[in-house]
This record gives structure tokens, C-alpha cells and sequence, in this order.
């Protein structure tokens, strides 16, 4: 390796060691109330699930009881947790339906002893169909989630709900549930493609079903700031919503990308890996950041 390519490599290291001493010094205190985040976009490939499971997994380690809720028919977010999402067992389906209530399908993940799923089965592809017919049919996870976190044992400071990149029953159940919006955006060609039709979405969520429902953080992930591409499209999105967007980026990274096939996030896969260091300290941004209540009543 040449001399300059060893700087280069020095470099990244000190680098990495500085942010991990940094993140070491902050301590993030913990919700009193439960912060229900819907993590959503409605084009898809931008890191919405691999966003759910890492945030929610660096949280755990750093101190959270946190439960994600795989609304996402497709079950990503439940592979990579590590949980059982056959079709034969209890899931969001059932939760959605009325049959059965959160407590019979949360499960412990394999990721962390405080992160816990309500994973998603392929029944759920036929939700969207059933759901039609039902009485209050948008605020069904909203009701069971609020029963869940009256009755539960113990406390849960976070839940992120991952719905499908589309706008139907599912996603509209999610953002009825929810008190804050999360949108994770890639740093990438037509990143803000389809952006105004989502915030136009939730205006309307916002308007008819769900007036507490916030956009509360925006996340650059995606990011290589090699690439001139990557840091114009980084502030044109700090030009459009300053106050949303996250100082924590998330690098374009093998590790993150690999993660998922292993059954794992980024922090079981290669905790060392800068990905893993890049959604700790997006972690710790968002426990800083504002702390809606959760619904009144829960």
C-alpha cells in the first residue's frame, strides 16, 4: 500500500475512534412516555426497513425496551429480528383482525435481550381486502397498540412500526397509530421523488384521522460523500426541511447491505463496522430529539 493510501486508512480509523469516544460520552435519557415512531416512504429501496430494524436495535443497546411492528406483508424486518414468521404463526394478522391481541404475537428477538416483534406473515398480503369490511378499519393497530401498552409488564420506550411502501389500509393503520413520522431518504438520484405526495398523504391522515401525527425526523441514508451527487442531494434536503433532517448520515455500506441475508441487523452482523457506528449515532440523535407523548389514555 502506497504511503498515501495508509494515510487514508490511518485517517478512517482515528476517525471512527473519535466518533465511538464521542458516542460513548453522551448519555441519552430514556422516554417517560412511549415514543410511537411509523417509519415510512412510499418509494421503496430507500433503507425503510434496514432503518426500522438498526435504529431500533442500536436503541436496545443503548439502554431502550423497544418493539418494532412488522406491517410490512413482504416480512423483512421480522428476518432480519430473527423472529418466527411462518404462516401459521400469531402475527400483526391476527392483531389487525381482532383475533388475537398483541400480547400472543410479541416476540424476543435473537438481536437483543431488549428488543422485541410483532412480526409480519404472508397472510397479511390479504389484509388490505379484509380490513375493508371492518368497523373502524384505520384504527385497529392504534386500539390494540394502546391496550398493549396499558396492560404490558414492563415498559417499552420506543415502538417503530414498518409499513409497505404504498399508501393503503396497512400504511394508513400505521400512521393512525402512530405519533411521529419517520422517512428515511437516499442520497441518491429523485430522492424527494414521491416525497410530496407522502407529506400531502399525511396532511390528510393528519386532517381526518390523526391530528397528533408529526413528521418528526428525516433520515439521510444512502449516503457517499465521495460523490458530489450524494452531498447536493444531502442539502438540498436540509434546504427543505431543516429542523427534520438528522446531523447522523448513513453511509452506502457492504456491511448494512449484508446484514439482512445473515437473518441480522447491522450490529449483530459487524458491530465494529462503520455502518453500525453510523445508526448508533443516529440512535442517540433521535433519544435527543423531541419526545412526543404517546395517545391520550395509554
Amino acid at each position: 500500500m502506497s504511503g498515501a493510501g495508509k494515510s487514508l486508512v490511518g485517517d478512517h480509523l482515528a476517525d471512527k475512534v473519535r466518533r465511538r469516544r464521542r458516542l460513548e460520552e453522551i448519555t441519552s435519557s430514556l422516554p417517560e412516555q412511549t415514543r410511537v415512531i411509523t417509519v415510512s416512504n412510499q418509494k421503496g429501496g430507500v433503507g425503510k426497513t434496514t432503518t426500522t430494524v438498526n435504529l431500533a436495535s442500536a436503541l436496545a443497546r443503548r439502554g431502550a425496551n423497544v418493539l418494532v411492528i412488522d406491517l410490512d406483508p413482504q416480512g423483512n424486518a421480522s428476518t432480519a429480528l430473527g423472529v418466527m414468521h411462518r404462516p401459521e404463526v400469531t402475527s400483526v394478522y391476527e392483531v389487525l383482525l381482532g383475533d388475537s391481541g398483541i400480547e400472543d404475537a410479541i416476540q424476543p428477538t435473537t438481536d437483543h435481550e431488549r428488543l422485541f416483534c410483532v412480526p409480519s406473515t404472508i397472510n397479511l398480503a390479504g389484509a388490505e381486502i379484509e380490513l375493508v369490511s371492518l368497523v373502524a378499519r384505520e384504527q385497529r393497530l392504534r386500539t390494540a397498540l394502546e391496550q398493549y401498552l396499558r396492560e404490558a409488564e414492563h415498559h417499552f420506550h420506543y415502538v417503530f412500526i414498518d409499513c409497505p411502501p404504498s399508501l393503503g389500509l396497512l400504511t394508513v393503520n400505521a400512521f393512525v397509530a402512530a405519533r411521529e413520522v419517520l422517512i428515511p431518504i437516499q442520497c441518491e438520484y429523485y430522492a424527494l421523488e414521491g416525497l410530496s405526495q407522502l407529506l400531502g398523504n399525511i396532511r390528510l391522515i393528519q386532517k381526518h384521522l390523526n391530528p397528533e401525527l408529526v413528521v418528526s425526523t428525516i433520515l439521510l441514508t444512502m449516503y457517499d460523500s465521495r460523490t458530489n451527487l450524494a452531498n447536493e442531494v444531502a442539502e438540498e434536503v436540509r434546504s427543505h426541511f431543516p429542523s427534520e433532517v438528522m446531523e447522523a448520515v448513513i453511509p452506502r455500506s457492504v456491511r448494512i447491505s449484508e446484514a439482512p441475508s445473515y437473518g441480522q441487523t447491522v450490529h449483530a452482523y459487524d458491530r465494529a463496522s462503520i455502518g453500525a457506528l453510523a445508526y448508533l449515532e443516529a440512535a442517540a440523535e433521535l433519544a435527543e430529539r423531541s419526545k412526543p407523548l404517546i395517545h391520550e389514555g395509554a
